[in-house]
């Protein structure tokens, strides 16, 4: 079975017109923008509030909006006759994922121009995002396969807004209580500490550790997404 760039484009074509006429979830993207015109109208926008936004809108609009399109797909009884379909698994992936980041990419960009957040290396701040996008997406897929409607995925992705949209506050609890000081690894916190030496002037090579942890996170997010699909494939 040869690579189609056609299937994935009438995949991504059917998420967008279906998105489009489903309200209560392409109405998470105006969260993080709200967020954004009102911390960037009352505060003095240091890296913590700007990446708070930046987290909450990678939980919020890119791991919910992945997890909505395939509960729907789900509620509708159609995953089944996708996973039936020509159509290869890292197709209908594809397809599905390019929805949540199109929609993800235009609400950072929005965020960003309300808060003014300017990195100093656009290229190193980029490529974090870009990992932590492929995390959430896989986040988002494997909670959007274990949902049966949508409803349902817009419950069980809120202890994912909550503890990666503002993740950030665990910090503040993880040097009072050292027992739960993992949470520096989590993604959100790493991308934050890698934005911080970002503006410190520093480069690549010392911060190669920051990028490793974002990247093992997405790998095994998106290797264990790939064993709950081809699982549900099987089972049904």
């Amino acid at each position: 079975m040869t690579f189609s760039w056609k299937r994935i484009y009438a995949i991504f074509n059917k998420d967008m017109k279906d998105l489009s006429k489903n309200y209560f979830v392409s109405s998470i993207i105006v969260l993080p923008i709200l967020m954004a015109f009102l911390y960037g109208g009352m505060y003095e926008m240091g890296l913590e509030l700007h990446y708070m936004i930046i987290n909450l809108t990678l939980a919020s609009v890119t791991a919910f909006i992945q997890c909505a399109v395939i509960a729907e797909e789900k509620e509708k009884h159609t995953l089944r006759g996708l996973m039936l379909s020509p159509a290869s698994l890292t197709e209908i992936l594809t397809g599905k994922s390019l929805v949540s980041i199109v929609l993800t990419v235009v609400t950072l960009i929005l965020c960003a121009m309300i808060t003014g957040y300017e990195p100093r290396n656009f290229a190193l701040i980029a490529i974090a995002i870009f990992i932590s996008i492929i995390f959430y997406i896989a986040l988002g897929t494997i909670l959007g396969l274990l949902s049966r409607t949508v409803v349902e995925a817009s419950v069980i992705i809120l202890p994912v807004i909550f503890l990666f949209g503002f993740g950030s506050l665990l910090m503040v609890l993880a040097e009072k209580y050292p027992a739960i000081s993992f949470v520096e690894y989590l993604p959100n916190i790493q991308i934050i500490e890698l934005a911080y030496e970002v503006e410190l002037g520093l480069g690549f090579v010392d911060m190669w550790d920051h990028f490793v942890v974002l990247l093992v996170w997405a790998l095994v997010a998106s290797l264990f997404a790939a064993f709950v699909y081809k699982k549900r494939e099987i089972d049904k």
